[in-house]
């Protein structure tokens, strides 16, 4: 079969719809197990009888083993092949789904919060990059990458809505235990829809890239997981960030030299993919300004339940479906990324400044609605064209560990947002208190309400800075085609036979 035959052939089968829909359950509960036990931490402290300073090691233990290994994760998925690494990725995050339900203590939860981690960075960047092989024509691939990235958007609202209906109708556990079903789905579909004769790539894997490339993002996460719990003055916060910083450097000295390269450098130095990168690190970092304080906000000032508290963030998700499918088939090919993802960045920090307004008396309708809904359309306008722009033009070689630098900037995003967030909003409720004493329930209401305010205030100031950053990184629709030329001659091909763009060499 010629080149020119093989788009026209894979356009008409129909089993690539069905590879779509079984990326999005992966993909959803990889994304969504992020928040889903949040809601759940309580009854589960109360069951196994762990203590409020080892309840943040729940969330921590998944991230720190998702973000310090994905890059690993994708690079295995380059080697091994898609579809085992899929397969795999899938069978074990939901062993360590079930046991993590089944835990009798606290330690044996944190285990399986962990080996969650460890499947999931195997997981995800297979995902992707069966997508970004699987869609190659350019309308196709716009509806595609516009579902992805709509679940990446909204992956964080599904986690708290689920995990609050299943904590609330039957037991924190099935928070857990739900994902057993997402993985049994996803596992009989991809092995029977995935191709069975992709080939091995005969190449070695980059071991002193790996454990330097992996110990800095652990390190990174780490750090700025102990920023909250130990101060940002504590040797624990700072000593693994500067080990961290060290790492990372001489794992980017080391990726210019190695024979076969863990992360081949070209990807992340194209401008357009380093913008989307960036776009991607800015979302997760402010996105914890509305997951986290919102949450907050709306339980402990305006008395929601968990269910009603994740019912409440569905505007968001309905928002982000729509404009994601807009973004990616309409927008992009018409203004580029440099124009529309810039923008929508630029509405998620109208929308946080719109959350700075939240009083105590503010209702969901005028207060909390309006944001909720200008927050999606933001995220719908920057999460899909990002995710499909920094795999744009990838060899096929090198798409699962491309795949695995979007999930890492979303990783990185959330846990810098959360330790940074975290922080500030903790000083600004002590400061306020300080200030307006004695401290009587209504002063205390107050000052959580303020610590929300400057939470969302920085929030958006993270989108800002995303927004001007990417509108610099990205080219113009013109200089991206005299660019790579090779590119868009060549954008119907398999992706397999395609080239990387030529500014990326």
């Amino acid at each position: 079969m010629t080149n020119s035959e093989a788009p026209a052939r894979a356009e008409k089968d129909p089993r690539r719809w069905f590879v779509l829909a079984t990326v999005a359950i992966a993909q959803l509960m990889v994304v969504l197990d992020a928040t889903i036990v949040n809601i759940a931490m309580p009854s589960a402290q109360a069951d196994l009888g762990f203590s409020d300073n080892d309840r943040q090691w729940v969330v921590t233990a998944y991230a720190l083993a998702f973000g310090s290994l994905l890059l690993l994760g994708g690079r295995l998925s380059d080697l091994l092949g898609r579809r085992r690494t899929f397969l795999v990725g899938l069978v074990g995050f939901a062993g360590a789904s079930a046991l993590g339900g089944a835990a009798q203590s606290f330690e044996m939860l944190i285990a399986a919060r962990a080996l969650q981690g460890v499947f999931a960075a195997v997981l995800a960047p297979s995902a992707l990059s069966v997508l970004t092989t699987t869609f190659t024509v350019p309308a196709e691939r716009g509806r595609a990458f516009g579902v992805f990235g709509a679940i990446a958007g909204m992956g964080g609202a599904v986690g708290l809505l689920l995990g609050g209906f299943l904590t609330q109708n039957f037991d924190w556990r099935w928070t857990l235990y739900v994902n057993v079903f997402f993985a049994a789905v996803a596992v009989v579909a991809g092995f029977v829809l995935l191709d069975r004769a992709e080939q091995r790539r005969r190449q070695r894997l980059d071991v002193p890239g790996v454990l330097l490339g992996s110990a800095g993002l652990f390190g990174l996460v780490y750090g700025f997981s102990q920023a909250e719990p130990k101060g940002w003055g504590s040797g624990w916060t700072w000593g693994p960030l500067v080990a961290a910083a060290v790492l990372l450097v001489a794992f980017a000295l080391w990726q210019r030299r190695a024979p076969e390269p863990l992360l081949p450098l070209s990807i992340v130095a194209d401008r357009d993919r380093g913008g989307s990168f960036t776009a991607i690190l800015a979302a997760g970092i402010g996105m914890f300004g509305v997951f986290l304080f919102l949450t907050y906000y709306l339980q402990t000032t305006m008395g929601y339940d968990p269910m009603q508290t994740g019912v409440a963030f569905l505007p968001m998700v309905v928002a982000i479906i729509v404009t994601a499918q807009i973004s990616n088939n309409l927008t992009l090919p018409r203004l580029g990324a440099k124009v529309l993802v810039p923008t929508g960045l630029a509405l998620c920090m109208l929308a946080m400044l719109w959350f700075s307004r939240l009083d105590l008396d503010s209702t969901y309708a005028s207060g909390v609605l309006p944001g909720l809904v200008l927050l999606g359309i933001g995220m719908g306008s920057t999460m899909p064209p990002s995710i499909q722009t920094a795999t744009f033009g990838v060899e096929g070689r090198h798409a699962g560990v491309a795949s695995a630098m979007v999930s890492t900037s979303q990783q990185v995003g959330g846990a810098v947002g959360t330790a940074v967030l975290n922080t500030l909003a903790a000083t600004a409720a002590t400061a306020y208190l300080t200030d307006h004493q004695p401290a009587s329930p209504d002063v205390v209401a107050s000052a959580a309400l303020h610590s929300y305010d400057v939470a969302f205030t920085w929030s958006a100031g993270f989108f800002l800075v995303g927004a001007v950053v990417t509108a610099l990184l990205f080219r113009t629709r013109a200089a991206r085609a005299a660019l790579t030329p090779a590119v868009a001659a060549t954008e119907d091909r398999p992706a397999e036979e395609r080239p990387a763009p030529a500014a990326a060499h």
